[in-house]
């Protein structure tokens, strides 16, 4: 081997050993070549003879001597000013070409609408539209039973009788149980219960309060055709007579009355409340028996009392229209409806039937029992009983509602009524 070939094979290995490309155009070039190359320059990291950074930009590069050119032709290079131009060009705006109209310029806005533009919020219509918000169901707080005798307590303990003159104390002491059954009077509160009150029971009403604010011009005829006394409160002494935090600005005061069942009647359905506890209950089974025509109810000892507050609005003031008694002892009562030819029926979780499985001759007259919220009802009445039903439902599922297993029955037993006519 000739001494320059060896040379040479020791330079190329030099070469490619630290990464050195022996092809000339490969090699970076020298500052001195940048301007000719149109690259950016003030980068400051170094790659050999030349900074990061000199290189042409994107459309300027030397790739042979053919560039992009959207004419067609092989030479020059891809001219910025042969881009079409927004004022009098020939081809159009946004990338148009000869012949094309603008983009979207097509005689109707984009996506086909072909109605005449209009200008922004013209005719006084918004041109977004937001969701509407959703309605929440407001939910009533309502102060427990300790509560509202503690405002009784601190009224009648005051001796300032401008803010609570004895007439007042007394409105003020039917908020509870106890005084409810000291004055033998109770208290509807707001528009469709004092409604109720007035329409169907004028005899029972001793007198309507309303705030000075209070505006319903039917509700007030009304009272006026009833000859009811009309009084004015404060709206601090409308807040601390009602149950609730926020009023409606109407109480009415009546006498604790009610209408007794009629059990001799040849076809009847009663039901039996044992030891139910939410005042909301009771009036929803109040509505309940009133919608599908009980005969009555008979309110057993721990069911709340149904001049509850809370139950006298559940109901919409209907309860009175509702014969029933109350705090009355459930297993008497049992023994007494059976001798009038009452079916004993309980609803049980454990039964194996419905109530229309029943034989019919046994469901003219019927008396089924409905129980405590947690407990249920008591196994004892559950033994007393000649029947137990269940509600046909989905095993996902252990147990409905008090109120809604009622409504559920009382549907059931006023169709099987139906039927045996």
């Amino acid at each position: 081997m000739s001494e320059e070939n060896k040379n040479r094979t020791v330079k190329v290995t030099l070469d490619r050993k630290f990464g050195v490309s022996e092809k000339p155009e490969r090699r970076p070039r020298r500052d001195d070549d940048r301007e000719e190359r149109g690259g950016r320059e003030g980068r400051s990291f170094d790659r050999g003879d030349r900074k990061f950074g000199d290189r042409k930009p994107f459309g300027d590069r030397d790739r042979g001597e053919r560039r992009f050119n959207r004419d067609g032709e092989g030479e020059g290079r891809f001219n910025r000013d042969r881009r079409p131009r927004r004022d009098g060009d020939d081809r159009g705006s946004f990338g148009g070409r000869e012949g094309r109209r603008p983009f979207g310029d097509r005689g109707r806005s984009f996506g086909g609408d072909r109605r005449p533009r209009r200008e922004f919020a013209s005719a006084g219509a918004p041109i977004y539209r937001q969701r509407p918000e959703e309605q929440k169901e407001e939910v009533e707080e309502v102060l427990d039973e300790a509560a509202l005798e503690a405002r009784v307590a601190q009224a009648e303990a005051s001796e300032d009788s401008n803010f609570n003159p004895p007439w007042y104390k007394k409105l003020l002491a039917l908020t509870t149980e106890k005084g409810r059954e000291r004055e033998g009077k109770f208290l509807g509160e707001g528009v469709h219960v004092v409604q109720e009150l007035v329409s169907n029971h004028r005899e029972l009403v001793m007198g309507v309060y309303v705030t000075e604010s209070f505006n319903d011009e039917a509700l007030i005829e009304q009272i006026n055709e009833a000859e009811i006394r009309l009084n004015v409160l404060t709206d601090e002494q409308m807040k601390r007579l009602s149950s609730t935090m926020t009023t409606q600005g109407v109480i009415a005061v009546a006498r604790i009355a009610s209408k007794k069942p009629v059990y001799e009647s040849s076809r009847s359905v009663i039901t039996l409340v044992d030891a139910v506890q939410d005042p909301g209950n009771l009036g929803t089974i109040f509505r309940t028996s009133l919608g599908f025509g009980s005969d009555g109810m008979i309110l057993g000892r721990g069911t709340v009392s149904p001049f509850n507050p809370k139950v006298v609005r559940g109901s919409s003031g209907t309860f009175l229209r509702v014969p029933f008694e109350f705090d009355v002892d459930l297993v008497d009562q049992i023994n007494f409806l059976r001798s009038k030819g009452y079916t004993i029926i309980a609803t049980d979780l454990h039964a194996k039937q419905s109530l229309r499985q029943i034989p019919q001759n046994k469901l003219r007259k019927m008396a089924f029992l409905v129980g405590n919220e947690g407990a249920g009802t008591n196994p004892y009445f559950i033994e007393l009983a000649d029947e137990t039903v269940k509600i046909p439902m989905s095993s996902e599922l252990e147990s409905l509602n008090v109120a809604v297993a009622h409504g559920i029955l009382s549907y059931e037993a006023a169709q099987i009524q139906e039927d045996l006519k």
